[in-house]
């Protein structure tokens, strides 16, 4: 079966073998930041709306969590804010209730937490990591570049309102841009920012994947090092080895299905070989014939990164 809200299981760096739940299409989304590996965001917007049928969604969970498979997480991220989707509390009480074992994770940049709706959808997972990139307005502007109505002050007190009231694991994520968010008096309002939310994990993560423009750079591992000591931050390390593999039978009907699954995961964020690998349970000789005949279809997208080749699926034009 193909599915068109579901993607993985992937290996995350953060929540070991994670089913990953996409709710907004690509790429509707709240901030249009600088980094984002998803490519810019082409509907800029506040307004929350059942962007997919949520019914479509809990059927393919159901086939998909009803074999029971391997996992660490359901993630609810994806092309976009999937606090947009109105119909994410609904989604987020099924899988409780309907696989119980199974734990609920949602990644989001937390700028809609403000609203009591949100927050109170959000109660049921049991890991909610947003983030926090930026604590002064001018930061805000130029690294995530926020749809209308979104404040510095606003985003942090939406965060502090989530904090009192929400049950589970509240992680905080900091993207560091160079130049943009590491001068001393941007960590040092982050910092007592964290201090004051006291999240149980704060994560630091830099470039890893192509961003959506062209000049955003990593940070050097030395200055990420720093930067974590100052605010207790962990690192979020790049994946050095291709994971645990799956034995693929050699069929025509396999190949297809290895094919549909990695465009849909390029489609969503650029991989390397060793991420598809990794991703799909392949071994380098499937990828690499597999990246060979995606590129021969003209949608496949090649680019340079510090950590190797990035591919990136771009369907043709309608």
């Amino acid at each position: 079966m193909k599915y068109s809200y579901l993607f993985g299981p992937v290996p995350s760096r953060r929540l070991g073998l994670s089913l990953g739940v996409d709710l907004v299409p690509h790429k509707v989304c709240t901030l249009n930041c600088v980094y984002c590996e998803c490519g810019g965001t082409t509907r800029l917007t506040t307004t929350r709306a059942e962007f997919v049928p949520t019914d479509a969604v809990k059927r393919e969970l159901e086939d998909i969590l009803a074999t029971q498979p391997r996992l660490d997480a359901v993630t609810f991220s994806g092309a976009g804010e999937p606090t947009l989707h109105s119909g994410l509390g609904e989604l987020i009480g099924f899988i409780r209730d309907r696989f119980p074992t199974y734990p609920v994770v949602v990644l989001t940049n937390g700028t809609l937490l403000g609203d009591p709706q949100v927050r109170r959808e959000l109660c049921r997972a049991q890991i909610v990591i947003p983030s926090l990139d930026a604590v002064t307005p001018e930061t805000l502007e130029r690294l995530n570049r926020p749809a209308t109505g979104i404040t510095a002050a606003g985003h942090l007190e939406g965060l502090r309102a989530f904090q009192a009231e929400f049950e589970g694991e509240f992680w905080l994520e900091c993207f560091i841009v160079p130049g943009l968010n590491d001068g001393e008096e941007e960590l040092e309002r982050l910092s007592l920012a964290i201090r004051e939310l006291a999240p149980q994990r704060v994560q630091i993560n830099t470039l890893d994947r192509p961003g959506t423009e062209s000049w955003v750079k990593a940070a050097t591992p030395e200055r990420l090092r720093r930067i974590a000591s100052r605010l207790s931050a962990e690192l979020i390390a790049a994946p050095t080895g291709c994971g645990p593999k799956e034995e693929q039978p050699d069929t025509a009907a396999a190949n297809t299905g290895l094919r549909l699954r990695a465009i849909e995961l390029l489609r969503r964020r650029p991989c390397t070989a060793a991420d598809l690998a990794a991703a799909l349970g392949a071994d380098s000789l499937q990828v690499d014939q597999l990246l060979t005949d995606l590129a021969a279809s003209g949608n496949l997208k090649r680019e340079e990164q510090q950590r190797g080749v990035f591919y990136r699926w771009r369907a043709p034009e309608k």
